[in-house]
C-alpha cells in the first residue's frame, strides 16, 4: 500500500511536517520532549542494569563497564546510520522531494540489515580477544557472559536505531518514545527475575536486554511497513539502488558513528587509566557514576538529536537564518537544563550514589560514587554546548566536521588531561575525573564557537550566491 494514499496518514503527517518547516524554537521545544523521555527510558533500563548487577559485587558491574564501551561502538553505527537517515530525510522534506525521503529511508533499513550481520559474526568470534587486549582481568569470564548474548541480539538494537531516525525525520517523536517505553518496562521486570530468581546473574541482566529490545524493533516495524501512516514510504517500487544516496547517508553515517566509535575507545583509555590507579574498583565507581552522568546529559542529547532534524529542514529549504536560531537556541536551552541538573545532583550526590551501593559487597563504593558525581557535575555544562555544535553539523550533512570536533575534544583533550592529571601529576582517580571537565571545557567551548563561525560564513556567502563552503 502507497503511504500517499492511505487515508490514516494525512492529517497528521502534515502536521508534523508542518512542525519542523516552521518556528524553529517552537520545534525544538515540542521535538525534545519526546526524545528525551525516549532517552530517559533507554536510560532507566541501562541503569536497571547497573543497579541490580551491583547486587552481584563489584567484579560483575566492572564487567559491564567494560562491555560498554564496546556497546557503545556497535550501537554507535546504528545510531550514526540513523543520524544519516534522520539528516537526509529532513534536508528533503525541507526541499519537498518526497520521493527522495522514500529512497533514502528504504537505503537506510538495508544498511541497517548489512551492518548487524556483519557486526554480530565479527564479536561473537573476536569478542574474547578483544576484552583480553582492554586487560579486563579478573571480570573476562562475566564480561564474556554479558557480551556474548548482548551482542547475539545485536539486529534488533541496530534496526530500531535507524528506524527510529526515519521517523523522527519526518516530525515523528512520539512512536519511537512508545516503542522505548515498552523496552524499558519490559527490561526492567526481567532483570530482577532473570539476574536474581531464575539465577542467572550477568547472562539474565544480558538476555533481558535482548528480549526487551526485540519489542522496541516489532513495534517500529509494524508502524514503518504494516500500518504504513508515515510521511516516507517503504514500498518496493519506491526504491531505486543508488549509489549517491548511500553515500550521502554514510557522509553523516559514518562521521557520526566514528564519533561513537572515538568515544568508546576514549571510554576504554580511562578504563585502563582507572586499572592503573585504583584497581577494578575505580572502574566500577566510574561505571556507576557514569550512568547517572549519561542520564543527566539526556536532555542536552534530546535536544540535540531535535536539532538535527529542525537544522536538517531548514538547510534543505536554504533557510540559513533559521540554522543560526536552532543552535543557538538549542544551546541556551541545553546549557539552562544542565544547570539545574547539575545542582540537584551536587546536593543529593551521596544518596544518590547508594542506590548503587545498596548490598554489603558494593556498600563501601558510595563515597567515591558521589564524590565523582560532583566532580561532573561541571561537565555537564559544557558537554552541552558540544552536543548541540555536533548536531547542528549532522543536521547539515557536514558529518565530517562534528567528527572532527568529537576528535579534538575526546582525544586531544580529555585524554590528555585525563593522563596529565592522573599518571604524569599522581593524582590517581580524581585526576582521571579532573581530566575529563578541564579537556571538556576546552574541546566543548571550540565545538560551539566552530559551529557558530560556520552558520554566519554560510549566511553570507549564501547573500553573495556562493553556499558551498
Amino acid at each position: 500500500m502507497n503511504n500517499s494514499n492511505n487515508p490514516n496518514r494525512s492529517a497528521g503527517v502534515d502536521k508534523r511536517v508542518s512542525k519542523i518547516t516552521g518556528d524553529p524554537k517552537k520545534a525544538i521545544r515540542s521535538l525534545s520532549v519526546p526524545i528525551i523521555m525516549s532517552l530517559l527510558l533507554m536510560m532507566a533500563y541501562n541503569l536497571a542494569d547497573s543497579i541490580w548487577v551491583a547486587g552481584l559485587g563489584p567484579n560483575s558491574l566492572a564487567a559491564l563497564g567494560f562491555i560498554t564501551p564496546l556497546f557503545m561502538m556497535v550501537i554507535g553505527l546504528g545510531n550514526g546510520v540513523g543520524a544519516g537517515a534522520n539528516s537526509l530525510i529532513s534536508r528533503c522534506i525541507g526541499a519537498k522531494n518526497k520521493k527522495g525521503s522514500d529512497n533514502a529511508a528504504i537505503h537506510s533499513i538495508i544498511l541497517s540489515l548489512i551492518i548487524s550481520a556483519i557486526l554480530t559474526i565479527f564479536l561473537l568470534i573476536f569478542l574474547q580477544n578483544i576484552l583480553l587486549a582492554m586487560q579486563v582481568g579478573v571480570s573476562l569470564s562475566l564480561a564474556m557472559e554479558y557480551g556474548q548474548i548482548v551482542f547475539g541480539g545485536l539486529i534488533f538494537l541496530i534496526f530500531t536505531s535507524v528506524a527510529s531516525g526515519i521517523l523522527r525525520a519526518e516530525g515523528d517523536f512520539k512512536r519511537p518514545m512508545y516503542a522505548m517505553a515498552a523496552t524499558a518496562v519490559l527490561n526492567i521486570i526481567l532483570d530482577p527475575i532473570f539476574i536474581y530468581y531464575f539465577g542467572w546473574g550477568v547472562s539474565g541482566a544480558a538476555m533481558a536486554t535482548v528480549i526487551s529490545s526485540m519489542i522496541s524493533s516489532a513495534l517500529i516495524f509494524y508502524w514503518l511497513l504494516i500500518k504504513r501512516d508515515t510521511y516516507v514510504s517503504l514500498s518496493r517500487k519506491d526504491f531505486h539502488a543508488s549509489w549517491n544516496v548511500t553515500k550521502d547517508i554514510l557522509n553523516v553515517g559514518l562521521p557520526a558513528s566514528a564519533e561513537y566509535f572515538v568515544m568508546a575507545i576514549l571510554g576504554i583509555i580511562l578504563n585502563l587509566m582507572l586499572v592503573i590507579t585504583g584497581g577494578t574498583e575505580a572502574v566500577a565507581v566510574y561505571t556507576a557514576g557514569w550512568r547517572v552522568v549519561s542520564i543527566a546529559m539526556i536532555p542536552a542529547i534530546g535536544i540535540g538529536m531535535a536539532a538535527i532534524t529542525v537544522a536538517g529542514a531548514s538547510y534543505g529549504s536554504k533557510r540559513y537564518d533559521n540554522v543560526s536560531t536552532v543552535l543557538n537556541y538549542s544551546g541556551k536551552l541545553a546549557i539552562g537544563v544542565a544547570l539545574i541538573t547539575g545542582l540537584i545532583i551536587y546536593v543529593f550526590a551521596l544518596n544518590i550514589a547508594s542506590i548503587f551501593a545498596y548490598s554489603s559487597e558494593s556498600a563501601f563504593m558510595a563515597p567515591s560514587i558521589a564524590a565523582f558525581l560532583q566532580v561532573m557535575c561541571l561537565f555537564l555544562i559544557v558537554v552541552s554546548l558540544g552536543i548541540i555544535a555536533s548536531s547542528i553539523f549532522q543536521g547539515m550533512g557536514k558529518g565530517l566536521t562534528s567528527l572532527i570536533l568529537t576528535v579534538i575534544r575526546e582525544v586531544l583533550f580529555i585524554s590528555v588531561f585525563a593522563y596529565t592529571f592522573s599518571i604524569i601529576l599522581g593524582l590517581g582517580e580524581h585526576g582521571v575525573w579532573w581530566g575529563i571537565v578541564i579537556g571538556s571545557v576546552f574541546g566543548n567551548s571550540i565545538a560551539y564557537i566552530w559551529a557558530w563561525k560556520y552558520i554566519d560564513r554560510l549566511k553570507k556567502n549564501y547573500k553573495t550566491g556562493n553556499i558551498e563552503i
